[in-house]
């Protein structure tokens, strides 16, 4: 049984065809969905405009050794952040993250499991031990080393 012989090309192409498939699944969906209505609410952009501008005081106020100001201003933009942290919206675009990222975290662990498993199986090796023909060969007594 010969085994085809892919070029690193034709791996990427199939990697784009995966992406192509992720980028349109329901959690990107989602995820667009839930990044455009944050990007549409008039109250998140006025927050974020706000901590902007908090964090560039905060910038000025480290660069002048200013202690006490830098606290308060700090202070400020850990309410404002609490507060956008807390819009139903906001918690809806953070969950559909965390699902893309488990989606992605998911199809990256089973290409690099399948690619150990195949790597395992094509040299005669034991899957369930997680060693490849060499290693399993080389362990048997009476081996040549």
């Amino acid at each position: 049984m010969t085994t085809k012989v892919f070029t690193k090309d034709e791996i990427v192409e199939k990697a784009k065809e995966i992406a192509h498939m992720i980028a349109n699944t329901e959690q990107v969906e989602f995820f667009k969905k839930a990044e455009a209505q944050i990007n549409e609410n008039q109250y998140v952009r006025e927050k974020i405009a706000s901590l902007k501008t908090l964090q560039k005081q905060a910038v000025n106020f480290q660069h002048l050794g200013k202690e006490r100001a830098l606290k308060l201003i700090e202070e400020k933009i850990e309410k404002i952040e609490q507060e956008i942290d807390e819009l139903p919206i906001v918690q809806e675009f953070k969950q559909s993250q965390f699902e893309v990222n488990n989606l992605l975290q998911l199809v990256s662990n089973a290409i690099a499991n399948n690619v150990t498993n195949e790597i395992i199986t094509s040299t005669g090796g034991d899957v369930l031990k997680g060693e490849t023909g060499s290693k399993v060969q080389n362990s048997q007594p009476g081996s040549c080393s």
